[in-house]
């Protein structure tokens, strides 16, 4: 989780791009509202790696974050042009919440 993505994308990133068929899935898959998805990026900390196994076609990231209610959440995305495109959302994993509080208590 060490790995940021560039400033630089963040910088021009200023909406979401959904997919009615991710937003059904997530929700129905894994209980996760789009909301809940947008909220974990203005919620800090923040953390991000590369998805380097499922980049294939373009860039995909993994955001590690917290909603509002402090429900703990792993975000796949990629950006295309200014917008955050959410593939797949989940709540963390045990090893992944882990290293998240590790992060928060620094």
């Amino acid at each position: 989780m060490s790995k940021k993505i560039a400033t630089y994308h963040f910088n021009k990133i200023n909406e979401f791009d959904w997919d009615k068929g991710n937003i059904d899935k997530n929700e129905i898959n894994h209980d996760v509202k789009w909301l809940e998805c947008e909220q974990i990026f203005f919620n800090r900390p923040l953390l991000f790696s590369k998805d380097t196994s499922h980049s294939i076609t373009e860039e995909r990231y993994y955001a590690y974050g917290m909603t509002d209610t402090g429900r703990l959440l792993t975000i796949v995305f990629t950006i295309r042009e200014n917008k955050i495109r959410v593939i797949s959302a989940r709540e963390m994993s045990e090893k992944e919440r882990k290293n998240y509080e590790k992060y928060e208590k620094v």
